[in-house]
């Protein structure tokens, strides 16, 4: 009981693709807390351009690219679960059982290719995704960096954004592009800027470790691609060498009925 139990301890432990589990695990710890900061960022960004700076119009577009994040997200959990199937088709033992024949080898190197310029386009898409955070990180940093100096006056001071009036949309208002006064400093300050740059800290670190989960994933879909083609190549020896020995044993046999025959002629 304890040997069998042991023997399948190992059979575990040598059909497990410990690459791409390191990396499905970072892709869903990365993409959970991306989809859930990138949300809430997202969510105080749309409402800091309508109560601060009185904007409505020409923010259609915020709510469709907060969903396609979303499900940016969603599928790349999905994808990762399915990478981690092929990888332990691909593993040890299980690979010599799935790709006896050379259909399942020609398959496993087919969907092992698709894999990989999937991961590739996906990789791009999070780099963009990447620099997008990066903007939006550095621009409510700056934002709070402004908030915390000294010339500004929580009383009566202003923040005058008017020099980036070109960002702001057209016939946007000079009023709507100061913040003055204390209930509006600490709207904007406070309740917004301070909450949404926590906010997009952890997405843009989310989103780095999404992209270092594809770079795993790409090197991982590599070595399955070239071990699934090296085996067929081996199963190819495998069979000329089975060939020779049965070449080898038909002609021994035929070499002692030869001698048989002699004897009793003899």
């Amino acid at each position: 009981m304890g040997a069998g139990g042991k023997g399948a301890c190992d059979g575990c432990i040598t059909r497990t693709p410990y690459a791409t589990l390191v990396a499905v695990i970072m892709c869903w710890a990365g993409v959970g807390v991306f989809c859930g900061t990138m949300y809430r960022g997202v969510n105080l960004t749309l409402r800091l351009l309508q109560d601060v700076f009185k904007l409505d119009k020409g923010l259609q577009w915020v709510e469709p690219t907060q969903l396609a994040f979303v499900i940016l997200g969603a599928s790349m959990a999905a994808l990762a679960l399915m990478i981690l199937v092929t990888a332990i088709l691909a593993t040890g033992a299980t690979r010599v059982e799935v790709y006896k024949s050379s259909v399942g080898r020609v398959g496993g190197r087919i969907a092992s290719a698709c894999f990989i310029f999937i991961t590739y386009i996906l990789l791009l898409a999070w780099l963009v995704v990447l620099l997008c955070c990066i903007v939006m990180t550095t621009f409510y940093t700056l934002s709070w960096g402004v908030c915390s100096t000294d010339e500004i006056g929580w009383d009566n001071g202003v923040i005058d954004f008017y020099p980036l009036h070109f960002m702001f949309p057209e016939g946007t208002q000079k009023v709507n592009m100061q913040v003055e006064g204390q209930a509006e400093i600490k709207m904007f300050c406070k309740d917004y800027v301070q909450r949404a740059e926590v906010m997009f800290i952890l997405s843009t670190v989310s989103c780095m470790l999404v992209v270092l989960s594809l770079v795993h994933f790409l090197m991982a879909l590599s070595a399955n691609y070239a071990h699934i083609r090296g085996h067929d190549k081996f199963t190819d020896l495998q069979d000329l060498n089975m060939l020779e020995i049965t070449s080898e044993t038909v002609n021994l046999t035929d070499r002692d009925n030869r001698y048989t025959t002699q004897e009793y002629t003899m």
